[in-house]
């Protein structure tokens, strides 16, 4: 950790560092400097390193740091919802790694984190922060049981992860290095001296010639695929999702190997989400719905891009079945989404042909092309937004979908369902149809129904939660 933590806070010296060589004219003493830098993070390296402490006291772990006053932090083994191991690369090369607790108490970010521990103490830690969490019997002194075998549930073949260009978020990776570059350029100008006026001048040059401009566009656009690809198997290469004394575990990562562990008994069920090209590709995402989970986007995850097939079966197998076909929603719910697909276009043409009329400019035309373009694309879209819909219970669990340009299924467990919401805006109204969201106390803590007709909105709880709903359907005595 005394090599660990200096070379990660390099990266935030580097700029002063440059800069008090600039500004020395690169004399002894300006170097002189940058080495006593250099040399306060390694000092401040080893008083983190020799003032942290932790301890599985009883039921609780304490985690304890002492510089110029005392803290103490107390996690209660109850409520920790899971651990995660992660090795980034200088940890894997000195055999260290990342310890997260994740108590689902502090949002996205975890509530403990022990950073330097050996990977074998963290496996050690791991099994007893899990087994005392769900109250098994380990002894007070931490001792393990018998380790019981895992059970391999699906390793990704790596040939899946061709996939990768499809997910949508991958693809802006050319266009999110390219805005980090030039936010670089312009923090290094103003500590370096440049100013923002080389910056300047230089985006004025380019915009005298836009077929440059064209050109980079191009080669952004021709680069999507495989600067997103690379990332998409970087950071879920060798995915493998396996069961473990009780807990599922998710491992991935090529550069940072991450371990994520999700107690089986908080999981309420999974979503299943595709995009548009991964649903001409016949393949899908999974995440688990479970309680008390922080981040759960990132830490849920179940399976990266696969077949449909194969991620129905596995979260089938991890998590259970949806034995149900999806009943389909009333007509009228097709005509809202044709229109809100279609009218906005609509409009858009009408005042490209009102300008064309009151000026003839070539600007208003070329919009007029391109609205009446997006106007035919929303007939094709409404019509799959509208296939999407659906929802169904099989007496077990229940099941929403919607969406097109990312359709998500979420499949949840009956016992989940903490309540129901009917929501009607003044439109579905007018139309007779409104919205029926299941409130489940995991997850995104509610799941929604669109556009389902009045009859569906009160049968439905009725059928999923009859003995709610009982006492109010009583004839009066």
């Amino acid at each position: 950790m005394l090599l660990i933590d200096p070379v990660r806070m390099l990266p935030s010296l580097l700029l002063p560092l440059v800069g008090v060589l600039f500004v020395g004219g690169f004399s002894a003493r300006s170097y002189g400097w940058a080495a006593l830098a250099v040399a306060g993070t390694v000092v401040f390296a080893i008083v983190r390193w020799a003032t942290f402490t932790y301890e599985i006291v009883g039921d609780r772990l304490e985690t304890k740091r002492a510089l110029i006053s005392r803290s103490v932090r107390t996690i209660p083994l109850e409520r920790i919802r899971g651990v995660d191991v992660s090795t980034p690369p200088m940890h894997r090369l000195l055999g260290l790694s990342i310890l997260k607790i994740d108590t689902g108490a502090s949002g996205g970010d975890e509530e403990a984190e022990l950073n330097g521990v050996t990977l074998a103490e963290a496996e050690r830690l791991k099994a007893v922060l899990l087994r005392r969490a769900a109250r098994t019997g380990a002894d007070p002194s931490g001792a393990l049981e018998p380790e019981p075998a895992e059970q391999p549930i699906i390793r990704v073949p790596r040939r899946w992860l061709l996939y990768g260009p499809l997910s949508g978020a991958y693809l802006l990776t050319p266009f999110a290095l390219l805005g980090g570059a030039v936010g670089l350029a312009f923090q290094l100008g103003d500590d370096l001296g440049f100013g923002r006026t080389v910056a300047l001048t230089l985006g004025e040059w380019f915009w005298e010639r836009p077929y440059l401009l064209l050109v980079v566009a191009l080669l952004l656009v021709l680069a999507m695929p495989f600067v997103g690809g690379l990332m998409y198997a970087v950071f879920n290469w060798d995915f493998s999702l396996k069961r473990r004394d009780r807990h599922l575990v998710a491992e991935r990562g090529l550069i940072n190997r991450r371990s994520v562990s999700l107690e089986s008994a908080r999981v309420r069920g999974y979503e299943i989400v595709d995009g548009l090209a991964e649903r001409w590709a016949g393949v899908v995402r999974a995440w688990a719905i479970v309680t008390g989970l922080g981040d759960s986007e990132t830490r849920g995850q179940l399976l990266p891009d696969v077949p449909r097939a194969v991620a129905f079966q596995v979260t089938g197998d991890a998590i259970g079945p949806f034995r149900a076909d999806l009943r389909p929603h009333p007509p009228v719910a097709r005509r809202r989404r044709l229109f809100r697909a279609v009218a906005p276009w609509l409009v858009v043409a009408l005042v490209s042909l009102a300008g064309i009329w009151a000026t003839g400019s070539l600007l208003w035309k070329t919009l007029l092309v391109l609205a009446l373009l997006l106007t035919a694309g929303g007939v094709p879209l409404g019509l799959d937004r509208y296939a999407s819909l659906g929802h169904g219970y099989d007496g077990m669990r229940l099941s929403v979908r919607s969406g097109s340009l990312r359709r998500s299924q979420a499949v949840v467990e009956r016992r989940a369902v903490v309540g129901w919401r009917l929501r009607q805006t003044w439109f579905q109204r007018r139309a007779g149809v409104l919205t029926l969201i299941a409130g489940v106390g995991a997850g995104k803590g509610g799941y929604s129904a669109l556009d389902v007709s009045q009859a569906q909105g009160a049968g439905f709880p009725a059928e999923v939660t009859p003995e709610w709903l009982a006492p109010f359907l009583q004839p009066p005595p």
